[in-house]
């Protein structure tokens, strides 16, 4: 299976937003995504393609030396295939290649299924925020990764992206 990430664009909204609508409660809406893309200096946005049909995207924000994942999503039908492990991996090389040092999300108390993934990447449990989702009543637990530019982690990274079968090919923007 090859997958190809590449700059989320306008063009992708619609399979964006019928995937963010099957995956979140309150999904995010076509202006919240048109505003995110307009900040280019301090996001990143990205879909993944299979066969040319968007399977699942993910968005960083970037402050400083921290970067945020303010979303991942995958088509229910694409769960288990990996596309959100090649979405977090570039992202966060991304971040470092950005001069970002630690990278923190947010994810639903419940969804041990995100939280494997993201201990995964070395992130760790650093706080709870109460009724985050209002939505589902569900709180959130803070996830921080740390020395995202260290060696060691970029040893992390290789490791992960070995263990992912099939091909992932990167557009440049």
């Amino acid at each position: 299976m090859e997958v190809v990430l590449a700059p989320m664009r306008r063009r992708h909204l619609r399979s964006v937003l019928r995937i963010e609508a099957q995956v979140y409660p309150r999904p995010w809406s076509l202006s919240l995504f048109m505003s995110e893309l307009a900040l280019r200096t301090s996001r990143v946005y990205l879909v993944a393609r299979v066969d040319g049909f968007v399977t699942g995207y993910a968005g960083m924000m970037l402050a400083g030396d921290d970067a945020h994942v303010t979303t991942i999503a995958v088509e229910p039908e694409w769960h288990r295939y990996k596309i959100g492990t090649r979405l977090l991996l570039h992202l966060i090389r991304e971040a470092i290649a950005r001069d970002a040092r630690h990278v923190t999300l947010e994810v639903r108390v419940g969804n041990q299924g995100a939280q494997a993934l993201y201990r995964l990447f070395g992130f760790r449990p650093a706080g709870v925020r109460k009724n985050y989702y209002a939505e589902t009543n569900e709180d959130a637990l803070v996830m921080w990764a740390d020395d995202v530019d260290q060696p060691e982690y970029k040893r992390r990274l290789a490791r992960i992206e070995k263990a992912v079968l099939g091909s992932t090919t990167v557009e440049q923007s």
